[in-house]
């Protein structure tokens, strides 16, 4: 097949702000009318690659569970109806207090806190079971509100680094949570407590055995994660846990798996270690020399920076976007040296480690960093990223402490209904006689999603303008002749202002639920065929072309 390559101009006029002051572009105050232009050069006629249906996923942390009643909260319709929007989608339940909690099987959590509810029995159909383990109104206002005090005590023990020792679950919490699952059409990967050990310092996996038994009885659909960045382990908890003796255990957790009927074949990924550096990368080499072959995929964690020192600037940065893509290399190159072909994800991935920059990391300003991490991911070679989170302990929620959704999560809903898993080249070529700009609309290119109707052939452009001035992207004579769908993404404020919001429109309404089970049409704007595109400043979008005839697509 011959290789089309076509050539796309991007021109950006740059001039002035009225009455705003641009961090991201502070350098150009009073330098007049300036004009950067880029050229993208894309193939249409290949696949870079193809990542997992449920690339975009989500997790709850496992904060959630450390006082088991504000697991009721996983019944409210309004959490279920958002969640369900966003399959097909892993759902992980983890983090850091997975390793402080065992499962206690003795009692059903409704005995202690005057909730009596029958456990929903195998034997009653889908909707049936769905519907029984719904929410009383009165009790989900009761638990938000108890849900904020207790979000301050976690708050509390995340920063001096001292946690309750194996907290208890009971039956009625996986019930819970798989309930969860099920209703939404998501896939569960629970995080096993890999603190429990031996005197010789081996995983003690007998109450993994009694959880595992449990959900088996009750035919639960479950795949497994063991231990939450164990590189932190002796800070957290005093104990230092070798990659190689790690390894060791989760080919001791995968040989009671296979030992299962109904888990033999399920999945298992770890090790779930944060973003690797210095004695961390030898941490990942030593447990996937002894334990690779256990696993179904190597996860990692990544966040850009420090929560509690970031800044705007950084969330629009493109330097700090960028070096995602210098870590993904770093990562794919260690684990190709030991385990040539095996799948990489992000299995816990937001802006800002620490619990999220507090008034960014839920605000419209963190949507930069979510869309070019999805595009970067795709394109570099993560088969899945795991989103931080969706409900759960910090400031990086995609829903608030009433369970509206924030901005991300409005981005990612678009990101599922519109883009597809087939991944296209596109890249930013300099135009002759200029100097390397810093790259303000930054681009990916996806065939469209044809789950959701699009047709073959359709394709689906990414694009971001980190500046406060509008782009103008002018488009090869190849597209001139489609038609195209904007989905465009704006603050409901002006300016830098509305960086700090967490609402947003899209194509210049407010985006809400209808009600508590309902979300709106989300309908682009039908531009006719033509040269350009209008991109504004401070603006997400994501542009359909439905009539590109792209052969990779067909």
């Amino acid at each position: 097949m011959i290789s089309l390559v076509v050539i796309l101009v991007v021109s950006v006029q740059l001039w002035p702000a009225r009455g705003s002051h641009d961090v991201a572009d502070h350098e150009a105050f009073g330098t007049g009318v300036r004009s950067l232009e880029v050229g993208l050069t894309v193939d249409l006629s290949r696949l870079v690659r193809e990542v997992d249906e449920r690339f975009l996923s989500v997790a709850i942390d496992s904060s959630l569970m450390a006082e088991e009643k504000f697991m009721y909260m996983l019944g409210s319709p309004k959490l279920r109806t958002l969640a369900k929007a966003l399959s097909p989608s892993y759902l992980r339940f983890g983090g850091t207090r997975q390793d402080f909690m065992v499962f206690n099987p003795e009692k059903y959590l409704t005995r202690s806190h005057g909730y009596d509810q029958q456990k929903p029995g195998l034997s009653a159909g889908p909707e049936d079971s769905c519907k029984k383990m719904e929410l009383p109104t009165l009790l989900e206002a009761r638990l938000k509100k108890q849900w904020i005090r207790q979000q301050a005590l976690l708050r509390k023990e995340d920063l001096q680094m001292k946690y309750r020792r194996r907290a208890k679950y009971t039956e009625y919490s996986v019930d819970l949570l798989t309930s969860f699952a099920n209703c939404t059409d998501m896939d569960l990967i629970f995080g096993l407590n890999a603190l429990l050990r031996t005197s010789n310092n081996i995983w003690n996996s007998s109450n993994a055995r009694s959880l595992i038994k449990y959900c088996e009885s009750q035919q639960y659909r479950i795949s497994w994660e063991l231990g939450n960045e164990p590189n932190s382990y002796e800070k957290k908890a005093g104990i230092r846990v070798a990659g190689s003796q790690l390894g060791e255990d989760f080919v001791n957790l995968r040989e009671i798996l296979q030992d299962s009927k109904l888990y033999h074949n399920t999945g298992l990924y770890g090790p779930d270690i944060s973003q690797p550096r210095d004695h961390r990368k030898d941490l990942l080499q030593g447990f996937l020399t002894t334990g690779s072959q256990a696993i179904n995929a190597c996860t990692w964690h990544h966040y850009y920076v420090n929560g509690r020192e970031a800044t705007l600037a950084d969330f629009i940065s493109p330097q700090v976007l960028d070096s995602l893509g210098l870590k993904i290399s770093e990562v794919l190159e260690s684990i190709h040296l030991v385990s040539p072909g095996m799948r990489s994800w992000l299995g816990e991935s937001s802006s800002a480690y620490g619990g999220g920059a507090e008034g960014l990391s839920d605000a419209f300003a963190a949507g930069f960093m979510w869309l070019d991490k999805l595009g970067l991911a795709a394109k570099m070679g993560l088969d899945v990223v795991i989103r931080q989170v969706l409900i759960g302990s910090g400031t990086y929620h995609l829903v608030d402490d009433n369970l509206d959704p924030l901005p991300d999560y409005w981005l990612s809903l678009l990101y599922k209904r519109l883009v597809g898993p087939e991944v296209l080249m596109v890249e930013r070529l300099l135009l002759a006689g200029l100097q390397n700009p810093r790259q303000k609309v930054r681009v990916y290119l996806h065939c469209a999603n044809r789950n959701r109707g699009y047709s073959k052939g359709a394709i689906t452009l990414m694009a971001m303008n980190l500046a406060a001035r509008p782009a103008r992207l002018t488009l090869p004579a190849l597209l001139w002749l489609s038609t195209v769908e904007a989905f465009v993404l704006q603050s409901d404020q002006p300016n830098e202002a509305g960086l700090y919001s967490r609402s947003v429109m899209l194509n210049e309404k407010l985006l809400q639920m209808l009600d508590d089970q309902t979300l709106p049409e989300l309908k682009g704007n039908i531009l006719p065929p033509a040269d350009h595109l209008l991109l504004p400043g401070f603006s997400l979008a994501f542009f359909v072309f439905t009539e590109a005839e792209a052969a990779a697509c067909q």
